[in-house]
């Protein structure tokens, strides 16, 4: 099943119905543009998948904040066993 030059002069005369003959050249751009970049994204997944199968991980160096123990002061820890012998009284 093709299009013959028939059946594209509907189409295009259905397209111009439409949007309109100011319309035309925006449409054309962004269709160009989304093709490019769906291109662009296509050749990208290849080169990803090239570059994580060569990647390893490096082990880390370095502690932050958010890996050390919290440290709690004597006072805190004091009024939290307060605290939690009044709920086992109530409780």
């Amino acid at each position: 099943m093709r299009l013959g030059p028939p059946e594209i002069i509907l189409i295009l005369v259905v397209v111009v119905l439409i949007f309109g003959v100011g319309k035309l050249p925006q449409i054309g751009k962004s269709l160009g543009e989304g093709l490019k970049s769906f291109k662009q994204g296509v050749a990208g997944e290849g080169e990803e998948a090239k570059k994580t199968e060569t990647v390893v991980e490096q082990p880390k160096a370095e502690v932050s904040a958010m890996d050390a123990p919290a440290k709690v002061s004597e006072e805190d820890l004091a009024a939290f066993k307060k605290w939690q012998a009044e709920q086992a009284k109530k409780g």
